[in-house]
Formats: structure tokens, sequence, C-alpha cells
């Protein structure tokens, strides 16, 4: 015989109506007011029986439960032993069907998901079909064709290196080489002009090795530098001239 569960006022069960009263109560669910959760209990069956509806046997069970810890609430205590409290066991069933009840509506958020979403089978996509070409090309028609494939291979193909030439790839001029040139320069001339240093300069690179000349040979005190601007002229002397002439300035 297929047992038939009862529903009382959105209650399943006796457990269901007990934490909805504590809930209600706003007491600890480890500290049971057993008298007045009693009596809230017996007040909502004895309403469902007034309304002529059939109570399940669990609910009327719970309160026998209720009533019984109820009266072990009541009996004076030993003060020699220590009496375990007559909750306990009642307060393991309500956490258990508390963790229950939450994973219960865990699933049922779970079992939910995607239930409106539809997803399209996959299409089947035909092959295409494999041409075969078929024809008579003349002789002259395929020499044509190799040239245009040659052609199109020499223009693809990097220029040779004879191209960059002047462009890139030119040495750079030592600063030793421009340091040999001007004290070779002193052996015609006392003095020379610092713009005729650089008459003559091929490139970039051979300026800025002038310059850093210029300046290796004042750091090590083997020229004077005089004037200023376009009169600047330079004189090969020995440190000691050097000294004496920079303490003047």
């Amino acid at each position: 015989m297929t047992a038939i569960e009862f529903h009382l006022d959105a209650f399943d069960g006796p457990l269901d109506l007990l934490l909805h009263l504590i809930h209600k109560n706003k007491v600890s669910i480890y500290d049971i007011p057993i008298a007045e959760i009693l009596d809230q209990y017996t007040e909502i069956l004895n309403s469902a029986a007034s309304e002529d509806l059939e109570v399940a046997g669990d609910f009327i069970a719970m309160a026998a439960q209720l009533l019984y810890i109820k009266s072990r609430m009541l009996l004076p205590k030993p003060q020699e032993e220590a009496e375990e409290d007559p909750r306990a066991q009642l307060v393991e069933q309500l956490l258990e069907y508390q963790r229950i009840r939450s994973t219960q509506e865990y699933f049922r958020e779970r079992s939910s998901a995607g239930r409106d979403i539809f997803v399209k089978a996959p299409e089947v996509l035909e092959k295409p079909k494999k041409r075969q070409f078929e024809a008579i090309l003349s002789p002259e028609l395929l020499q044509r064709a190799a040239r245009r494939m040659t052609e199109r291979i020499g223009r693809a193909m990097p220029p040779p290196a004879s191209a960059f030439s002047g462009i890139v790839g030119r040495e750079s001029v030592p600063v030793s080489v421009k340091l040999t040139e001007i004290l070779k320069a002193f052996r015609k001339s006392v003095r020379l002009t610092f713009s005729g240093l650089f008459r003559g300069a091929k490139s970039r690179s051979e300026l800025v090795a002038t310059f850093l000349a210029v300046l290796e040979l004042s750091k090590t005190r083997r020229i004077c530098i005089d004037g200023e601007g376009n009169d600047m002229s330079i004189r090969l002397g020995t440190p000691e001239e050097t000294e004496s002439g920079e303490e003047e300035q």
C-alpha cells in the first residue's frame, strides 16, 4: 500500500514546523524553550484539527516527544549526577534536517540551470566534390606559363647586396686615426684653426671621430684651445703651458 504524505499548513513534516517556530521566536536552536515551543506547536495542531484537516501521525509523535522532554526538564535533578540534556537528541535531528534542506535548495538551483537553454544540433557539412582539371594545352601555352612563373619568382627574390652599396655598410672612422692626423698637422703649422680640422671630412662618422679626438687631446693636455666661436684656434703645448693657460683663463 502506498504511503500517504501529509502537509500541514505548508510544513513538510514536524521538524519543518519546529524550525519555523524557533526562527519565529528568535531563539537558539541549542537552547530551545520547550514549554513555549510546545504550546505553540499544540495550538497549530488543534487549529488544524478544528478545520477538519487530517493530521499526520508524525506531527502527533513529535508533540508526544516534546511533552516527554518538558516533563524530564521539570523533574528535579540530583546534584551529584550530571544528567544529559534531554533536548540534545532533538537538537541533533533539527541540525541534520537543516543541513539536508539547505542541500536540497542547492540541488534545486543546479537542476534549473540551463533548463531554458536550447542547443542547436550540429549541421552535417557536405564535403566539396573534387574537380579534376581536364584540358588539352599547346606547347606555346605551357612555355608562356613557365616564363610567367619564372618572372614572378624573380620579383619575389630579395635584391642583391650590390644594390645597397653606398647606403649601408660604411665602416666607422676610429678616433685613434684622427688623433694621429691632428698631431701630424702640427708638424706643418704651430697653430691650427678649429674649423680647419673638419675640412675634407667625407662622412658623419669622420666628423664625430675628429671632434672626439680634439676632446681627448684637450683632456690629456697635449693641446691648448684659445679664442671663442669662429676665432677658436688650437696650438700644441706641453702640460705646463696648458696648466698656465687654464689658470689665466
